[in-house]
């Protein structure tokens, strides 16, 4: 019996602290780092012992070393319970966990570096850094208490002891909203920026029952993504352009400011210093971000509106842009191709309601007419429109969505058994670079 996987998503839970519990919680962060880089130090100093335990047999030999109890008044660490009073046990469990990863990644990097696995032939040796921004993991009732979605109680540090203190949600997503999603252990982050309770949920899809056609998408240049739902006899229910302009045409306005910024640096020669501009690229980065959860979401849409058993997508992994002519922007909006962004929140997106992301060869998805009349011809002045060997004037993207279509059904239902072979007719491409005419032959012969 096939086991469902399990998918873990996290929220962003906003919190309005008042100015006084904003400095209870700073408090709170800042003795539960001390307590990590602490605890840093012990399970390092005993790595040789603690490495070979188990997560589950590891913290409570960490605690033999630094916890004293009524059962065991003595421990080789007394200074923890001194310098960290009352501090809750769960905290001081997650804190263990926490900083136990911190060495065990550390020791493995080292060995690595040791047996001479490195980037660069005088890369330095690792450093182990106890001093990390980590943020405190609350558990139910121990750590924190929710009171409906209004209000969680969090247990606080003030200085002096531990108390709990409510604090008010001002922001919320809607996965505690599905029955079958479970909360975790939330965390607490709070910095200058931030404050708010990041928490994961165990996710449970639903079983589905799709119908018989899959969502297509071509991811280009012109036009972010192209979406093309074909059914599997060859037919096709829906299309649809996806192209966030002014959002892209924020980034580019940013990126060009760059080259004229960095032509009245530099002059006729020089060099820029390094982190030149860093603060437009990050903008550009987040911008490039919300593009792609905006198609994203739009994709998963059509493919739940319609029922679809998949979402189809190429594969596109290892693929380079070339530079275009002479003085043309083509590698830079290259540069800008979300590609892998895209595919990436579309896969997890779509697998939180329990469809599946399939990918299927590149090769002349765009360059074959999906009619099977033969090669198209790109428009030298507009490259998004294609003429067909019949005449037939076609978006080249459309085109290429209705052939990953075809070629996501076939992979479906297994009527390419030989894909990656030659064709035994040789005026015919491979068997792999199937078109949507291909699903209109299967249908009919299948009907005959």
């Amino acid at each position: 019996m096939k086991t469902q996987t399990k998918v873990i998503r996290t929220d962003k839970w906003q919190l309005n602290p008042t100015p006084d519990q904003k400095r209870l919680l700073g408090e709170t962060v800042k003795v539960y780092r001390r307590a990590c880089r602490y605890l840093v130090g012990i399970i390092f100093t005993h790595w040789s012992e603690l490495g070979e335990l188990t997560a589950d047999q590891l913290t409570p030999a960490v605690e033999k070393l630094m916890h004293q109890t009524a059962r065991r008044p003595s421990v080789k660490y007394p200074q923890f319970n001194q310098a960290f009073y009352k501090f809750p046990s769960y905290l001081r469990r997650a804190a263990i966990a926490f900083s136990a990863g911190q060495v065990s990644s550390f020791v493995t990097r080292y060995r690595e570096w040791q047996t001479g696995f490195r980037k660069r032939k005088d890369a330095l040796a690792p450093k182990l850094n106890a001093n990390t921004g980590c943020y405190p993991a609350l558990y139910k009732g121990q750590c924190y208490k929710l009171h409906g979605y209004d209000q969680v109680e969090i247990k606080v540090f003030n200085g002096l002891d531990w108390i709990w203190t409510t604090v008010q949600i001002t922001g919320l997503r809607e996965r505690h909203l599905v029955a079958t999603n479970k909360i975790m252990s939330p965390s607490l982050v709070f910095n200058e920026k931030y404050c708010h309770l990041s928490v994961p949920f165990t996710c449970k899809p639903e079983k589905r029952k799709p119908k018989a056609n899959v969502t297509a998408v071509d991811l280009g240049i012109n036009t972010t993504a192209t979406i093309a739902v074909v059914a599997h006899d060859g037919t096709v229910i829906h299309r649809e352009f996806i192209h966030p302009g002014r959002d892209i045409d924020r980034r580019d306005k940013r990126l060009k400011s760059v080259s004229m910024r960095a032509s009245l640096t530099m002059g006729k020669g020089g060099k820029l210093h390094k982190g030149f501009c860093s603060l437009t690229y990050e903008k550009c980065r987040r911008i490039n971000h919300q593009i792609g959860h905006i198609v994203s979401k739009r994709i998963v849409e059509i493919a739940k509106q319609f029922n679809s058993e998949a979402i189809v997508f190429e594969n596109l992994k290892g693929w380079k842009p070339k530079g275009g002519r002479k003085r043309s922007n083509l590698r830079q909006r290259f540069h800008g191709w979300l590609k892998s962004k895209i595919r990436d929140f579309t896969e997890m997106k779509w697998t939180e309601l329990g469809g599946k992301v399939i990918e299927v060869v590149a090769a002349y998805t765009s360059k074959l007419a999906y009619d099977g009349s033969g090669t198209v011809k790109r428009n030298s002045k507009k490259y998004s429109l294609a003429t067909f060997p019949s005449g037939k004037r076609f978006n080249a993207d459309l085109n290429g969505a209705y052939n990953i279509g075809a070629r996501g059904v076939f992979k479906l239902t297994r009527r390419n058994d030989s894909e990656g072979r030659s064709s035994k007719n040789p005026g015919r491409p491979p068997r792999s670079w199937v078109c949507l005419c291909d699903l209109w032959t299967s249908g009919s012969s299948r009907l005959a």
